[in-house]
């Protein structure tokens, strides 16, 4: 789909051209198939005239023993072409899955600005799968194509003005196809953005559901649920009504389209202008004309929610990054820092919250930032894993600028690690990153389990480190999930780490542990606790007030506590 940003048409474009090949021997097995069924009727008329109304025997059977093979081509041509062209629909939506899991995982970000976890997933399944299946509609609709104008070119050979009835009529009846799919686009792409919506805010709510049980809120949120779905069940039937109306009266034109060509066969039977045998054919060309146009309306259908879902899928490609890849200026990303000592300096850095802040975190200091508003520490862990650049200010890490530096090729060198961030399905050790599945046991990294205090996590699981922690680590309480979260930030031993509040599920005392554990492993490399615990905060070289989005106040814990009465507040209140 090229560098720039896709449209709903080239996602469509990209779809197909990608499957060519497949689709290309699904159309030509498809026409096959076509092609047989237009030839049964006109074989039917031949052994008519030729053998049932001269009592020849053996041409009954010569010519049934050409029909039986007919039959067999056109089944196996059916059974090919389908095959072909639902591997092609299925790779083509496979792909589409890929890209939009590529675009979502993109260091860069901005995928998910605006859009709930559920919508993503909506349109990484559903409607990447409408996408893809154009691939079939098409094979279908040439197929159909095909076929249809071999019967026209059959019935021409029984009767002209036949055949002209044809040729002049199916491209009429196509364009009001296309026309009376018009509402089912819109009305499909309503549906797709009402159902993607339900389930993001289902998500949403599951996630939550602890926290949702301890505020008592269950029913406020069953009642948002409710709302929400029953917009999109509205958005839904008004998708089915148009698809049916559309379907209906396709089908209905389709219906007197072919009633038309009866009609004017038989009157050109009675008039003696066909024979007996070229009724029947023109009769059977007209029934089987019926099943092509029948899929006409459906494909027309399948195209319009393709395009519906195009659109979505293209919205979310061509998403705008939350941060450059390479700045505008540059030719190039530049390369780490080597060595990497770890120093972070911000200047003047001013993003939501934050109006101005200036500090140096020094290299192989452990630092605490204590926050007056939450506000200031999320827009601060933003800037840091470069999430979002600073709107004014910059950030430099030994010196060399984030916005100079690939995010992807950052985060190799600064983690930050939040509080909420994702445990995901599988065991528990598969869940603390490669460090903890490539050795032979997790006994070479003791140190981070037993800083993070995860060893006792480890030693309450039936299967060790072998348990199946369930999906979003479920199976954990709140601080399990901690404890594993901060073992795994730990053992990824990034040359800067920024924790964020990683202790806020645990008693006092594990807290207090955890703390020293914390400063015992990434002794001599910098870290950066984000939060407003005393039990961490004690621990660090130096804390940092951050109030009114600015540097109030530098100093020990001890001091601060001691000297500065809004520190008191935001720590001890």
């Amino acid at each position: 789909m090229g560098t720039g940003k896709p449209s709903g048409r080239d996602v469509l474009a990209h779809a197909v051209r990608r499957q060519g090949r497949r689709l290309t021997l699904a159309v030509l097995l498809g026409a096959g198939h076509q092609l047989g069924e237009v030839a049964v009727p006109v074989l039917i008329g031949v052994v008519v005239d030729r053998a049932l109304a001269r009592s020849d025997g053996r041409l009954l059977v010569l010519w049934l023993g050409v029909l039986a093979v007919v039959y067999v081509a056109l089944s196996w041509s059916f059974r090919l072409g389908a095959r072909a062209g639902e591997r092609a629909a299925e790779e083509a939506a496979h792909d589409l899955r890929v890209a939009l899991v590529r675009r979502v995982l993109d260091a860069r970000g901005g995928a998910e600005t605006g859009r709930l976890p559920g919508e993503l997933v909506n349109v990484a399944t559903e409607d990447a799968k409408r996408v893809g299946a154009v691939n079939m509609a098409l094979m279908s609709g040439i197929s159909a194509f095909v076929g249809v104008a071999a019967g026209a070119v059959a019935l021409l050979f029984v009767s002209v003005p036949l055949g002209l009835i044809v040729l002049l009529g199916t491209p009429a009846l196509l364009w009001a196809g296309h026309l009376l799919g018009k509402p089912l686009e819109r009305r499909s792409e309503a549906e797709q953005e009402r159902a993607a919506h339900a389930s993001g805010v289902a998500a949403d709510l599951v996630a939550g559901l602890r926290v949702l049980k301890g505020l008592g809120a269950q029913r406020a949120a069953v009642e948002r649920y409710r709302r929400t779905s029953r917009d999109s069940l509205d958005a839904t039937l008004r998708a089915a009504r148009a698809e049916s109306w559309q379907t209906g009266l396709v089908l209905a034109l389709t219906g007197v389209f072919i009633a038309l060509i009866a009609l004017a066969g038989g009157r050109l039977a009675l008039s003696g202008a066909i024979t007996l045998g070229q009724l029947v054919s023109a009769v059977g060309l007209a029934l089987f004309l019926l099943g092509p146009l029948e899929v006409f309306a459906w494909v027309n259908a399948e195209l319009a929610q393709g395009r519906a879902s195009a659109t979505r899928v293209a919205a979310v490609l061509a998403a705008e990054p939350a941060v450059p890849a390479v700045p505008a200026a540059s030719s190039g990303d530049a390369a780490l820092p080597s060595p990497l000592h770890g120093g972070l300096r911000l200047r003047d850095v001013q993003l939501g919250s934050l109006a101005g802040v200036d500090l140096d975190l020094r290299p192989g200091e452990l630092t605490g930032i204590a926050v007056t508003d939450p506000a200031d520490a999320q827009a601060l862990l933003r800037c840091l894993a470069r999430e979002r650049d600073p709107e004014t200010g910059g950030i430099e890490l030994d010196g060399v600028p984030l916005t100079a530096l690939d995010p992807a090729l950052l985060r190799t060198a600064v983690l930050v690690a939040a509080h909420d961030a994702a445990l995901f399905e599988g065991t528990l050790a598969e869940n603390l990153g490669s460090w903890a599945t490539t050795g032979p046991s997790l006994a070479q990294h003791d140190h981070v389990l037993t800083a993070s205090r995860a060893d006792e996590v480890v030693r309450t699981l039936p299967h060790g480190p072998a348990t199946p922690v369930g999906e979003g680590g479920r199976s954990l309480s709140g601080g399990q999930r901690q404890r594993v979260l901060l073992a795994r930030a730990l053992g990824a031993a990034p040359d800067v780490l920024v924790l964020h509040d990683p202790t806020t599920a645990v008693d006092a005392v594990t807290e207090a542990r955890i703390a020293q554990g914390v400063r015992d492993v990434r002794g001599g490399r910098t870290t950066v606790l984000v939060t407003n615990s005393p039990a961490l905060l004690s621990v660090t070289d130096r804390v940092v007030l951050l109030a009114s989005g600015r540097v109030e106040a530098e100093g020990t814990h001890a001091d601060l506590v001691r000297t500065h009465a809004a520190y008191r507040t935001a720590v001890l209140a």
